[in-house]
Order: structure tokens, then sequence, then C-alpha cells
């Protein structure tokens, strides 16, 4: 800006006032506090040119600001100001001051200039208005300064100081002026205290730490420059103390620059901030390769989870904010470049493909000993021994054959034929010619009971091709039939594996067409939500949206969190493995009841994998949903990552029931109807239930009602009813087993299970109403993980207790899944974030990179637990692989 005509009659020196004769300059007027040119200093003839060609309205305006502003008649004093002096003068609305600088700006530096003010006079009536008038930007403020809080509190400040917003110029190098404008409509004179010095670290360096203060009237800010070779960087602003709050922003080199608490979140990206801020910044976001690191102290600590103040007695008191000062750290460095990105997405493939990999070879050596055990059986020359120790039993005496077929024995009539072979000659030295009768008796019951159970079979397939399970449920004679069989004091296996295995496959099959049908419909708005989400985000700027791990966020796209998105491609990928798994384990059970093999037909456990279907699909979905919840997490969101964890866990208890309970377990209706219920008291619990008593106390009864119910439900094996006379038979019980007689349980081993099943669960309702913990919905899912891991502890326990055994790699899937599940608590317990707190005590927990520079201890829990939980799978699809040659009236139920 160049320096205005001064008149002729006017006497100059630096330092000292310069004032006209009629208070303004004769050239210009005032309009407000910019001049506005009337006359120009040519000649007359040029003022008559300017009359013609002027309208009635001009006339009429100059009029009214000649006569009518009441700033026209003041006195006007121009001081040729210098850097780093301080002024101290009165001004009063008839004595105005303008102080004028002038310096030198480079195009390939940058220079600050910053303004500070202090108010001298105690109890001014009226402020004391500074306006700063640059040659492409204006910034004004007035002293004291007033700020507002939360529900209209005031609080004012009688020191002032702002960083003047710095332009780029094309130049390279121009000597420019700017004019500080001092006015006040007060009647009395006010005293103050003015100071312009320059900022010598105004430019940030790379890697470079860079200590300031600042307090809400007194905002920083800096400038950087993207180096070359540099695209992204990540701005971190430090602090040793959590208060005052304060908020970080990142906005592009334009004016003006948005440095208080009222304004700061006008523009670009900012996050409130106690001890800890972080800031993603990316070149491309920026098309002058450069942008300000704002720093504001807030007014109040409300919105870093701070006291709030008291309200004020009188609507208009204005309140001392007492000392607000903050000392913080600033650092700009280089983010990760492309290469850590490839590397980070390579190595979150290859750990997940190589479970793949190594399937595959597992599988290989299955088929190649399944071949062997298939060629001792058809190979002559095998004893009943080597025989014996193929299909993994124990030796079968002679003797035993005519008892075998007399209990309608499995052995086809090729084995009892070799194996009469084979005891004519080891045998035959006994001469028996009773024995060798009984023996060929044998081989002629066993071909009649294979015939018979062809029969049997291709009878069930024509009869029953329509019959549905209510059928069969209905029938008197049948009900009549469970009471007593259900009700033996020891069961087998055979006792509740009584229906037709088409249909209860046909019923657990629902269970993954009702899941898929779900993840349809849930994964959809999910995805079109994060979508709005992650689009607010980057619209607004506001950071505090989200509660990432920010010292570790990763773009990538219009993603703000890349790395966190990436790591849970394993849940996708290990789920889909288990399907395969899961499905080549069906085609091959398939195949060995389609050529009628006995040992599938009645020894071991039932195959049923219609709930092993689900289980693999909703922990792809569990990935997918995760994956949906860290583009934007918060706590109204946090359901999403929680929904299909319910799901696997009550899914993974519905299939260790179903394994020796197949045909008493609950339908995928009433099942699914049930974990609807427990997402929808999440959803209440998340938003209602923070600090809300009666919520805890309706949600404890209803905790305790149900964990009760199924109780009974279990140790009956459903064989009650839930009607008017339930409390008198409840009360006839307790007469005839408690008091005329004192009886133990009759089922001793479900006593234990539920009594402990109750201690565990009325304790953690207990727990829930005393505490009230503030996230909900991992306080139910830690309910659902300890019923599972409770029976699933009963579970082996009893198998144990049995009698039966865990094979090899069943074994080593138990072991490997612990040591994973142990390492992958260890990470998930880090809190790296949490949304139970504002956004700004979140970010105290932010910590750095810690594999590949690229995961966080976060991503590390999603890899362990993603592998985790597909080990846990693999136990509970091998750990009966044991009892495939048993008789299923030798397995017992527990």
């Amino acid at each position: 800006m160049t320096s205005r005509p001064r008149p002729a009659s006017t006497q100059q020196r630096d330092g000292e006032r310069v004032r006209t004769d009629a208070g303004w300059p004769t050239d210009r007027i005032y309009i407000g506090f910019t001049p506005v040119s009337v006359f120009s200093q040519a000649d007359a003839g040029s003022r008559m040119v300017w009359w013609s060609c002027g309208s009635v309205l001009r006339l009429v305006l100059m009029l009214v600001f000649l006569f009518c502003c009441p700033t026209v008649s003041s006195t006007s004093a121009v001081v040729q100001a210098q850097f780093d002096v301080t002024y101290f003068d009165t001004v009063t609305s008839e004595n105005q001051t303008i102080y004028s600088y002038n310096h030198t700006v480079s195009r390939n530096k940058t220079e600050g200039v910053r303004v500070s003010v202090e108010l001298q006079s105690e109890n001014a009536l009226s402020p004391i208005l500074f306006v700063v008038r640059q040659k492409q930007a204006v910034l004004s403020f007035q002293v004291p300064l007033i700020l507002r809080g939360l529900y209209q509190r005031k609080y004012q400040y009688t020191q002032v100081s702002r960083t003047l917003c710095q332009p780029p110029t094309k130049a390279v190098s121009e000597t420019q002026f700017f004019y500080v404008d001092v006015s006040t409509l007060a009647g009395s004179g006010i005293s103050y205290q003015l100071r312009v010095s320059r900022v010598d670290s105004f430019t940030l360096q790379t890697d470079k730490k860079f200590s300031f203060n600042a307090t809400p009237s007194q905002p920083q800010f800096f400038k950087y420059a993207f180096p070359d070779g540099v695209d992204t960087v990540i701005v971190k602003v430090n602090s040793q103390k959590n208060f005052p709050c304060s908020v970080m922003s990142i906005q592009d080199i334009q004016c003006p620059v948005y440095d208080l608490d009222n304004n700061v979140a006008f523009i670009g990206m900012y996050q409130t901030m106690t001890t800890r801020s972080a800031i993603t910044v990316q070149r491309k976001d920026f098309p002058s390769n450069s942008f300000y690191v704002v720093v504001v102290v807030k007014t109040e600590d409300e919105a870093c989870g701070g006291p709030l103040r008291f309200y004020p007695l009188l609507p208009d008191e204005l309140l001392d904010a007492g000392n607000r000062s903050k000392t913080l750290d600033v650092i700009v460095s280089p983010a990760i470049n492309s290469e850590v990105y490839v590397m980070g997405m390579l190595f979150c493939l290859g750990i997940f493909l190589s479970f793949y990999l190594l399937t595959f070879l597992v599988a290989c050596l299955e088929n190649k000993r399944m071949n062997r055990k298939r060629e001792g059986l058809l190979n002559p020359d095998t004893s009943p021994a080597e025989t014996a120790s193929l299909l993994g039993k124990a030796p079968v005496s002679p003797y035993e054959y005519g008892s075998f077929a007399d209990n309608g024995s499995t052995l086809s009539s090729e084995a009892v034929t070799d194996s009469l072979t084979s005891t004519d000659g080891n045998y035959g030295y006994m001469g028996s010619e009773t024995f060798k009768r009984r023996l060929i008796t044998a081989h002629h019951v066993a071909i009649r009971f294979e015939r018979s159970l062809e029969s049997i079979s291709r009878s069930r397939q024509e009869s029953l091709s329509s019959v549905e399970e209510d059928d069969y449920d209905t029938l008197a004679d049948i009900d009549s039939d469970k009471n007593i069989v259900r009700t033996k004091k020891f069961l087998c296996v055979s006792d509740l594996a009584r229906k037709d295995k088409r249909i209860l496959s046909k019923k657990y099959q629902i269970y993954f067409w009702n899941i898929a049908t779900i993840a349809v419909f849930y994964a959809l708005p999910v995805i079109q939500l994060v979508i709005t989400y992650q689009t607010v985000v980057n619209v607004t700027g506001n950071q505090d949206i989200c509660y990432y791990n920010f010292l570790c966020a990763h773009p990538l796209g219009a993603l703000s969190s890349f790395n966190n998105i990436l790591s849970n491609l394993g849940y996708v990928l290990l789920g889909l493995l288990f399907l395969l798994i899961v499905l080549q384990r069906d085609i091959l059970h398939n195949r060995a009841l389609e050529r009628n093999d006995s040992t599938a037909l009645e020894c071991g456990i039932p195959k049923h994998f219609g709930l092993y279907y689900a289980m693999g699909t909703a922990l792809m979905m569990e990935g997918l949903l995760s994956a949906c919840y860290h583009v934007c997490p918060n706590y109204t969101n946090f359901q999403f990552d929680t929904s299909f964890m319910y799901m696997i866990a009550g899914l993974c208890m519905l299939k260790l029931y179903q394994k020796r309970h197949p045909d008493i377990n609950a339908s995928a209706y009433s099942a699914y109807a049930c974990l609807a219920a427990v997402i929808f008291f999440s959803v209440l619990g998340v938003v209602f239930g923070k600090g809300n008593m009666a919520f805890w106390i309706v949600f404890s009864v209803i905790h305790i009602l149900a964990t009760m119910l199924l109780s009974t439900q279990l140790y009956y094996m459903g064989r009650w009813r839930l009607d008017s006379g339930i409390m008198r038979r409840m009360l006839y019980v307790i007469y005839t087993d408690c008091i005329r007689q004192c009886s133990g349980p009759m089922y001793i081993d479900r006593m234990v299970l539920l009594v402990m099943g109750n201690i565990v669960n009325w304790s953690l309702a207990a727990y829930g109403l005393i505490k009230r913990p503030n996230d909900f919905a991992s306080y139910l899912l830690a309910i659902a993980i300890c019923n599972l891991l409770l029976y699933f502890a009963f579970y082996i326990i009893m198998k144990l207790r049995s009698g039966e055994r865990i094979q090899c790699l069943a074994l080593v899937c138990v072991l490997f899944t612990a040591v994973v599940w142990g390492f992958a608590l260890f990470f998930f317990f880090q809190g790296l974030s949490t949304w139970q707190k504002t956004p700004a005590e979140s970010r105290e927990h932010n910590r750095e990179c810690i594999l590949l520079s690229f995961f966080d201890d976060h991503d590390i829990w999603h890899f362990l637990s993603s592998i985790a939980m597909f080990g846990s799978f693999l136990v509970l699809l091998t750990m009966d692989d044991d009892l495939d040659s048993v008789q299923r009236d030798k397995i017992y139920v527990f």
C-alpha cells in the first residue's frame, strides 16, 4: 500500500503525531474506518468533470457522510511507527490515531507480523476498536475482547495479540505498508498499549520442534510449506498440561485466518486437544503447497472433558477467565510414502493367504493317510490287529464277531470275510468246528443286516420326502416317548438323535440362509451410513467426529484411516477359508451317506453343517462391519462392530449344545429372535444406559430371569411348560425334594454347570447394577463371552471325564488358539482410543505405529483375533473327531 499524500502545512518526523487542520486528510472521508476517495488532488477542471459525471445519489450520500457521520468532525493522528517499539497512548471519540508500518515481503521467505494490545484503563465504558488494514486483508478486534462460552457466558480479556495474515506475493521482493487504526466511542480518554513485532519462527521447519505460548485472546498460527518429494505430513502439537482445553486447526493460505475460539471451526481441519493432537495433511488438499497451523486456547474446558464453570447470576455479567495460558510444542514430520502402503497390504495378504497354503498341505496329508487306510482295509493279507490299528480301534477278538452281529454291528461283509480268512490261518490250531460255524453265522448275519439297512434307508428317503419336523413332534405316542427318553438319568447321543437326518439338516441349513439374509439387510445401510460419516468429516473438517488413533492413521483416498480398515481383511479371508473346510467335510459326509456307509449313518456325533456355515458367514460379516466401524469409529456406530460378535458367541454356544442334543436344539427363528433382542438391548444401553439407574434395574431383572428360564430349559431338556401352573409345580417339587425328604439332583453334571452359570450371570448382573459401566455394548459382549467360555470348559472337562480323548489335530488347534487369544487380548487392552471420553481425552491414549510403520496395536488385535476366532471354529469342528467310529449309544450326553 502506497503512502497517503499529506498536506503541505503539516510537518512529520518518525514517531511523532501528524494532524490535519480539519481532522481528516483533505482528499478522503472515512466510512467507518475505511478511507474512501471523494476528491483527488487534481486541478479544478477535473473536479468539474467529476460533478458533471456524478449523480444525484452520490451528492446525497456525500452530504449524509459530511453532516451525519460523527467521526467526520474528530481529530485523526498519523504515526509513522516502527517494529518492536511499544506505544502508550490515549484515545477518545474526538481523538483517533493511525499507526503506519512498512516492511519488505519476499517471495521465498515469509515473515510473520504480530500485533499486541493491552488496555491500561480500568472500567472503561466503551471498548477500543483496532483495525489493521493490509494490502489484501483487513483484521479488526476490540479491547477488551469479549468471548462467549456455553450458556452465553461472557469472558473479557484486556490483553490481545493477533498474528497478521501473510498472503503470498508474486514479486521477488516488495515493500508493503499496513495501518493500525485505533478508535473508540468513549467520551473520556482510554489508555492503551500497542506493540507490533516480527515473528522470527513464523515458518515451521520439518522435524524441528517449536515451543510457544497461547491464550484465548492471544492465539498463534504458523506457516508450513511442503518440501520437495514430500506429499503427506503429520502435524503434532503436544503440551505438558491437560487444561486449558485448546484447538489445533489446519487452514489454507488465505485471509482472513480464523484464530479465535468462536470462529476457528469455520474452515479447514480442526480437533480439540488436552495434551496431544495430530492431524495428517496431504499436499493434494492445498493448491499453494503450504498451510497454516493454528492453535487456539478455548475459553472453557467442557469440550475436553473438564469441569464446567458456574452459571452467572446476571445474564450480562462478565466473568474473569483467570490464567488460561498454555505452553505447547509443534512439530511437522513427513508421513509414510507409497512403498510403506504397498508393504502393509502385501504383509496383510501374506499372513492370511499362508493359512490357505497350510490348510492345503494338511488336506493333502490327510488325504494320503486316508488312502493308505483304504488300501490297508482292501489288502487280504492284513491281520485283524493291523486292520483295527488302521481304523483307530483296539484289536478285536474273534470271539466278539458273533456278539457284534447280534448287537447290530456295522462291520461290512467284506470285512467279515477277510476276518474269516485271517482267523482260519491264525487260529486253526484250535480245530473247533463250532467256532467256525459261529463265524460263518456271523458272516451271514452281517450280510443280512447290511441289506436290511440299505432297504430301510431307501424306504426312509422315499417315505419322508415330504415329512417335516413338526409332523414328527406332534404325534402323541412320540411325545410320550420323549418324556420317557429325555428324563432318563443317563442319556446317550442315540437317545437325542432319533429324528430323520434329512429333516434336521434342512432345519439347520436355515441358520445359514437366515444369517445371509440378515447380513445383506444389515450391511447395506451400514455401508451407506459410514460413507456419509466420512463425507461429513471431509467436508466439515471436524476431526472430533471420529475416534481414530491419529498418531497412526494413514489416509487413502477419501478414507482417513486405511490401515484400521485393511487389518480387518483377516476376518473375511479366514471366514471364507472356514466355509471351504466345512464344505469339503460336508461333501465327504454326503458321499459316505450316498454309499450307505454304516459308520457315517450310525457312528459318531451326528453331522449337521448348517451352523458351521452360519459361523463362517458371521466371521466374514464381522470383518466387513468392523471395517465399516473403523471408517469413522464413535459411540453411535459401535454396534456395527459388536452385532456379529453377539451372533458368533450365540452360534458357538448353539453348536456346542447341538453336538450332543441334535433333536432338541433351538430353531433358527427362535435363536435369531433372541439375538435380535440382545442387539436391541445393546442399542438401548448405548443410548439410555449411561448413568440411568432405572435402565440398569430393568436390564438386571431381565438378565436374571432369562438366566433362570434358560437353566430350567437345559436341566429338564425342554420337558417343562411355562403356564399358569408353574408356581404350583415349583412348590410341589420343593416340598417333595427338600421338605418331605432331602434328595439330591437327579442330573448332577447338568446341575453343576447350571449352578456355575447362574453364579457367573448373577455376579455380572450385580456388577452392572453397581458400577453401571459407560460401555454397555462391551459389557453385554463380556456376558456372552463368559457364558461361552464356561460352557466350552464344561464340555471339555466332561468329554475327558467320560473317557473320550482329543485327537492330535484338535489338541494342536486348542493350544494354538489359546496362545493366540492371550496375545490378542494383550493388544486389545492397550486402549489406543475410547469413545467413552471426549475426543480430546481419547487422543491422550494415541500411540505411534509399531509394525512396519503402518499398523498400530489395534491392527495387531484385528490380526490375532481373526486368527484366534478361526482357530476356535476349527476346535469346534474337530474336537469330536475321535468319536467318528464309536456307536452313538456309547456316546454320553452332558
